[in-house]
C-alpha cells in the first residue's frame, strides 16, 4: 500500500474511533474540509476538532473506505460506506459516497464530497 493510502486509512482508523488528535495528525494545519452538517468549508486544525465534537454530540458517523484510486491529477479518490445513527442508534444513514483527497506534503491538505444523499 503507498505511503499517501496508509495516511488516509490511519485518518478514517482513527475517526472511527473518536481520535480526533490521530486523525488530525495526517491532516496538513491550514487543512480544507467539508461541514457536512451545516453547510461550508472549515480551515484548519481547531475548525475541524470543534466541527467534529459538535456533530459527534448528535450523530454516531462510521465511514469505512471500501476503494481507493489516484487520479491522473493526483488526487486520491476514496470510495466509503458511510453509516450514520442518531445517539439512540436509529439508523439515519446508510450509503456510499466518494471523498476526493488532496495531498500536501505528505499530509492531507483537502477533503471534498462526492455523491450521496
Amino acid at each position: 500500500m503507498s505511503p499517501d493510502f496508509a495516511l488516509i486509512r490511519r485518518a478514517y482508523a482513527a475517526f472511527n474511533v473518536r481520535d480526533i488528535d490521530g486523525a488530525l495528525s495526517a491532516m496538513h494545519p491550514d487543512v480544507r474540509w467539508p461541514n457536512g452538517m451545516e453547510g461550508g468549508i472549515l480551515v484548519g486544525h481547531e475548525a475541524i476538532r470543534a466541527y467534529w465534537t459538535r456533530q459527534w454530540r448528535t450523530l454516531d458517523p462510521h465511514v469505512e473506505p471500501v476503494g481507493m484510486q489516484r487520479k491522473h491529477d493526483g488526487h486520491i479518490v476514496v470510495t466509503v460506506h458511510q453509516v450514520v445513527h442518531d445517539p439512540a442508534g436509529v439508523l439515519l444513514i446508510d450509503q456510499r459516497v466518494e471523498h476526493v483527497y488532496t495531498l500536501r506534503a505528505g499530509l492531507i491538505a483537502q477533503m471534498d464530497i462526492r455523491g450521496g444523499k
